[in-house]
């Protein structure tokens, strides 16, 4: 068997080389590279697809949530309730927005944030919870709203992993005050490069990400208030608006190679991702976990299968944010999690017969 990596686009590249060269010809060819038609109309489209009135292109997924909490007013002294267990640019766009972050633990069967530790977590510098839809799954969110709502508290959704995740038929990113996502290749609607988005159905926050991701500009070389460059040329915007239309094929697919994981796996002694009862699971990744995590890593590795870890350490443990002042210990969960847990191979171009040997080859280890 070939090489099996936990993530691979050059299968889906070939299926659909025409289409995107010629969008991107299409762009070249117009004369706009930056915040033209084809921006526009991704931004529409996107948003329309999560369900909110507003979508702001910007150049990254960091730097989505960091403007994010910007428009939503958050600044130094603000204290941001999120989760340890994410990707470091969560946190990172907290600090860079000026805030605090503040961690609580996960829920150890979905290993999303724990909505049950929020209110403990509350303090009067407390401005904004930031859920973590992580690996492809939304938090329980009627609870954490209900806890932003009697705290009179923002709500700005992580959304980098859960595009397309549901939660009670809502979309990822439609139910808070803001939400941001990435564009970043790997993701379930991944481009050729780097790109973000913040959707909101506020127009008071959607005016004020226009000005912040253009200088602070309404309109050209004059700056109305401090700002950035923050935007999503017209090349990347192109290349998402042929990928859109099949974002429910991309999920379907996902869906599909986690049912075969489940059944293939189910008689093992590896502990298979829970898909909870409120929403659908998008599958951004196939998270598993085993005490034997390293030792199971090295072995597929030994049999040309080479997976992932998401996270195998958590934000809190981290050299670079150990000024914060959280101590190993202090969120059991998360840490425990981090030790064991491991992503399996997960894209709609990985083959019934990939899954197969995979699937095979740790029946042979465990």
């Amino acid at each position: 068997m070939d090489k099996i990596t936990v993530w691979a686009y050059l299968k889906e590249y070939a299926e659909t080389k025409d289409e995107i060269l010629r969008a991107v010809t299409d762009v070249f060819e117009s004369g706009t590279l930056i915040l033209g038609q084809k921006g526009k109309d991704f931004e529409r489209a996107y948003s329309d697809y999560i369900g909110t009135k507003y979508g702001v292109g910007c150049d990254n997924g960091t730097n989505a949530i960091w403007l994010a909490l910007k428009a939503l007013g958050i600044k130094a002294g603000d204290e941001v309730i999120t989760v340890s267990n994410t990707a470091i640019p969560t946190v990172s766009a907290i600090v860079t927005a000026g805030a605090t972050p503040v961690f609580v633990d996960i829920n150890p069967e979905t290993y999303l944030m724990d909505v049950t530790k929020l209110e403990a977590a509350i303090t009067p510098k407390t401005k904004a919870i930031l859920p973590v839809h992580l690996f492809g799954q939304c938090v329980d969110m009627d609870p954490l709203l209900a806890v932003a709502k009697k705290h009179n508290l923002f709500v700005m959704e992580d959304c980098a992993q859960g595009q397309g995740a549901e939660y009670h038929g809502k979309k990822a990113g439609s139910m808070g005050d803001a939400s941001s996502t990435s564009f970043y290749p790997t993701k379930i609607l991944g481009g050729y490069g780097d790109g973000g988005m913040i959707n909101t159905n506020s127009e008071e926050v959607d005016h004020e990400l226009r000005r912040l991701r253009f200088y602070g500009a309404e309109k050209t070389y004059y700056a109305i208030e401090h700002g950035y460059n923050s935007r999503l040329d017209e090349v990347h915007a192109a290349i998402l608006l042929t990928k859109l239309p099949k974002i429910e094929q991309y999920i379907a697919r996902r869906r599909e190679i986690a049912a075969m994981y489940n059944e293939l796996l189910a008689d093992t002694d590896l502990i298979l991702p829970k898909e909870a009862s409120y929403g659908r699971h998008a599958y951004y990744l196939y998270v598993v976990r085993h005490p034997r995590r390293d030792e199971i890593l090295e072995k597929l590795r030994e049999n040309n299968i080479f997976v992932n870890i998401s996270y195998p350490w958590p934000i809190h443990t981290m050299t670079g944010y150990q000024y914060l002042g959280w101590k190993e210990g202090s969120l059991p969960e998360t840490e425990a999690a981090a030790k064991e847990i491991f992503s399996l191979p997960m894209y709609p171009s990985l083959t019934n017969e990939e899954v197969n040997y995979v699937s095979k080859v740790l029946h042979n280890i465990l």
